[in-house]
């Protein structure tokens, strides 16, 4: 299970016992945030687009979404997300639980400005039923991003 993988990932940062697991659904935003008493805004989505021939994972805030003119200024190429068959295959994870931990190493990460107006998000662990909540040096630090970028609108 990707939730195993994500947990034995985040011992190395003695975060594994501070995965939550509910009882409902967290697959989307608003599921997410009613669930872990939270708005939107905060839950981190972990978008998986193509990148060449393998997948690149995009983090955001809950309330944003691409800006296709963004996104090809910031990558030189447009956006195409993986479908919920590639997303397992590229990254492990299974759409609802797609997240920037325990990915393959070809996987890279990054994370969008839209964040960076909390001081913590609630990513999900790799099941579409769990999440963690992380401050941004933490998701930082964890993704192994690549870097910081802002590809999103909607959010300001």
């Amino acid at each position: 299970m990707s939730i195993e993988k994500v947990r034995e990932y985040l011992k190395q940062y003695n975060k594994d016992n501070d995965i939550l697991e509910m009882e409902q659904s967290t697959a989307t935003v608003e599921l997410a945030a009613q669930a872990l008493s939270t708005e939107p805004a905060r839950i981190a989505k972990s978008l998986s687009f193509q990148y060449g021939e393998g997948a690149m994972v995009i983090v955001v805030a809950g309330d944003a979404k691409i800006d296709n003119k963004k996104f090809k200024n910031e990558f030189n190429f447009k956006a195409k997300m993986l479908t919920p068959e590639d997303a397992i295959k590229f990254t492990g994870h299974a759409v609802g639980g797609v997240c920037p931990f325990a990915l393959p190493k070809d996987v890279i990460v990054f994370l969008d400005e839209s964040m960076k107006r909390f001081k913590t998000m609630f990513p999900a662990c790799g099941s579409s039923n769990s999440a963690i909540e992380v401050t941004l040096a933490e998701l930082e630090e964890y993704s192994k991003c690549q870097k910081w970028i802002d590809v999103c609108k909607d959010w300001e």
